[in-house]
């Protein structure tokens, strides 16, 4: 009678650990989009990166370190504040699990000048020699639905790993994800397909390069690194703006928008601000599409 009591009890107490939301951290907003689209109700997600700062420089808040101590999982998704963070959140929890959901991802070089500019020695971003000048790896993974299907396949391996009881429930979720994700590379294909004038768009910050790569765009960049254009950088690319007859000049809320200003000024064009790190992730993609195809009619 004392032992199926006890029986009884410990079989309440491991349907309450069970029925607890798994406490999840991410470092993006974009992550939690795709973790609860994964995990449902069965994720708890807090983001790191809160709205407005930026993923290069940002130091997690003291509430944040508290939070990290509780939690079950870390999704890194390896953007430059985790270089620095990341050793420093495993010292406060060392029993939570860091899954780097950009493995198995082909990282792009982020290149401060492009094919087109090669036809002087003088141009953006080149050595004395008129070599590429390579300045590391583009993190914006996140960007590209047929990369995020391989970053929802990492998410779904971990949830289902450290919480088994859910795999069914992980597994259908994921499947439907796929689902969402395959339609959503179709439509913005389809939409770029429209698009024959030109495939380049100038930006500020070089976010879009691996959503172009899908859609056979081209970014042109102003800045690289967060480091503001010389002013005979900042000549060549007014000259080549106007060569390409830009339209707009995409700009991001994280970053300054001074010289991208003084191009759009010179060149006629228009300032359109488009977040990567928007929460509603899907919806915006197609929003920056929309902004994109317009653009380059």
């Amino acid at each position: 009678m004392v032992i199926s009591g006890l029986l009884v009890l410990f079989l309440s107490i491991a349907q309450i650990t069970l029925a607890r939301p798994l406490k999840v951290f991410v470092s993006i907003l974009p992550q939690k989009y795709f973790v609860e689209k994964i995990g449902g109700d069965s994720v708890e997600v807090a983001v790191m990166v809160q709205p407005g700062a930026s993923p290069a420089t940002y130091e997690p808040k003291p509430k944040q370190m508290v939070a990290l101590a509780k939690s079950d999982i870390y999704f890194a998704i390896g953007v430059p504040f985790e270089k620095t963070w990341l050793p420093k959140i495993v010292a406060t929890n060392p029993k939570m699990d860091i899954v780097y959901t950009q493995i198995g991802i082909e990282k792009r070089g982020m290149k401060s000048h492009h094919a087109h500019q090669q036809e002087s020695k003088h141009h953006y971003g080149e050595t004395e020699h008129g070599q590429d000048r390579h300045t590391g790896k583009d993190p914006h993974v996140w960007l590209s639905p047929p990369l995020v299907m391989l970053q929802a396949r990492n998410i779904l391996n971990a949830l289902e790993t450290l919480d088994p009881t859910h795999r069914a429930l992980y597994q259908a979720n994921y499947k439907s994800f796929i689902v969402e994700l395959v339609e959503l590379d179709l439509e913005l294909k389809r939409l770029f397909q429209t698009t024959t004038e030109h495939s380049e768009f100038m930006v500020f910050h070089p976010s879009w390069g691996y959503f172009a790569q899908a859609y056979g765009l081209e970014q042109v960049p102003i800045e690289i690194e967060g480091k503001e254009p010389k002013p005979a950088e900042l000549k060549y690319l007014i000259q080549y703006g106007k060569k390409i007859g830009i339209q707009v000049i995409f700009v991001q809320p994280q970053f300054s928008w001074q010289a991208a200003q003084t191009i759009a000024q010179a060149t006629s064009a228009q300032i359109v601000v488009v977040d990567p790190l928007a929460p509603n992730w899907a919806e915006n993609l197609r929003q920056v599409a929309v902004k994109l195809s317009t653009a380059l009619r």
